[in-house]
C-alpha cells in the first residue's frame, strides 16, 4: 500500500510540475506577442526611412549626373561607386527589416487566433519561419551547434486552412527533436559525421477548391528503435535526461495533426541512420 501510496505521489507531483511548465509557456507566449507588438513600430521606421533613402539617394545620382563634366573623372567613378555600394545596402536594410516584420506579423496572427480556428495560411512560409526558430533557438544556447539544413518548399503555393498557431507549434515540436538528434549524434561521432535535416512541403489539389498538404522533416540523427517508435506518442514518454524534455510534444503533435487537422502523422526511423516525420493533412484552398 505504502508503494502504491508513493507511486501516486511522484505521479502527482510530476503533473503539478508539467502544470507549472505549460503556466510559464503560456505567459511567454503573451509577452512574445507583446514583444513582437512593440518591435514591430520601430521596424516600419526603418523600412520606410531606407525607401526614402533609397529615393535621396536616386536624386543625389541625378544631380552628379548633371555635373559631371565639371568634376574629375576618378571622383565621378568614385562618387557611383559608393552610390551603388549604399543603394544596395539600403536595399539589404529594407529586404531584412520586411522579412522581420512578416515573422512579428506571423507571431501575432497565431497568438491571436481563437483554439481551433481555420485560418488561410501560407503554410510554406510557416514552416520555413518555424525551421530556421528552432535551429536558431538551438544555436542560443549551444554557439558549436552547426547543421546542413535543406529546404524543398514548393513555390507558388496558394494560402490554406489550418489552424496556424497549432501547425507552427507542431513543426516546432519535430524540429527541436531534430535538431536534438542530430547534436547528439554529433556528440557521439564528431567531425566525421554532417549533421543534416531536410524539410519538404507540398500541396496537391483536386480543382474543386480541396487538396492534401504534405510536409516531411528528415533528419540523419540517432533514429529509434522499434521498441521507442511504438511509444513516441504516449504521454510523458522521452528518451532525453530529466529536465531536458516533458514527454509531451510528440503527443502533442499527434493530436494537432490527427484530431484538430484530421491528417495523419507518419513516421520512419532507423538506428544511427534517422528519422523522418510526415504531416498528411486534408485542406480547403483559402479563396
Amino acid at each position: 500500500m505504502d508503494v502504491v501510496k508513493d507511486d501516486l505521489k511522484q505521479q502527482v507531483e510530476y503533473l503539478q510540475q508539467q502544470l507549472h511548465k505549460q503556466e510559464k509557456m503560456a505567459s511567454l507566449g503573451l509577452l512574445s506577442a507583446g514583444i513582437a507588438h512593440e518591435i514591430q513600430n520601430p521596424l516600419n521606421f526603418v523600412i520606410n526611412f531606407s525607401k526614402m533613402s533609397v529615393k535621396l539617394l536616386e536624386d543625389l545620382q541625378d544631380i552628379v549626373d548633371n555635373c559631371t563634366d565639371k568634376l574629375d573623372e576618378n571622383d565621378v567613378a568614385d562618387m557611383q561607386d559608393i552610390s551603388a555600394d549604399l543603394k544596395e545596402n539600403l536595399e539589404k536594410i529594407q529586404e531584412h527589416g520586411e522579412r522581420a516584420i512578416s515573422i512579428i506579423r506571423g507571431i501575432l496572427l497565431h497568438s491571436r487566433g481563437k483554439a481551433g480556428e481555420m485560418l488561410p495560411t501560407d503554410v510554406g512560409q510557416l514552416v520555413h519561419e518555424y525551421v530556421w526558430l528552432s535551429y536558431h533557438a538551438m544555436r542560443a544556447n549551444d554557439k558549436s551547434f552547426n547543421i546542413s539544413i535543406k529546404e524543398n518548399i514548393q513555390e507558388n503555393m496558394p494560402k490554406v486552412m489550418v489552424v496556424p498557431q497549432d501547425l507552427s507549434r507542431a513543426v516546432l515540436n519535430i524540429m527541436n527533436n531534430a535538431c536534438y538528434t542530430v547534436k547528439e549524434r554529433t556528440g557521439i561521432e564528431g567531425e566525421d559525421y554532417k549533421p543534416a535535416i531536410e524539410v519538404t512541403v507540398a500541396l496537391t489539389q483536386d480543382g474543386s477548391g480541396n487538396g492534401e498538404l504534405r510536409v516531411d522533416i528528415a533528419d540523419n540523427g540517432m533514429g529509434m528503435t522499434p521498441e521507442v517508435k511504438a511509444k513516441i506518442y504516449e504521454n510523458f514518454f522521452t528518451t532525453k535526461p530529466a529536465g531536458q524534455g516533458t514527454g509531451l510534444g510528440m503527443s502533442i503533435t499527434h493530436e494537432i495533426i490527427t484530431k484538430n487537422h484530421n491528417g495523419k502523422l507518419l513516421v520512419e526511423s532507423e538506428p544511427m541512420v534517422g528519422t523522418t516525420f510526415t504531416f498528411i493533412i486534408p485542406v480547403k484552398i483559402a479563396r
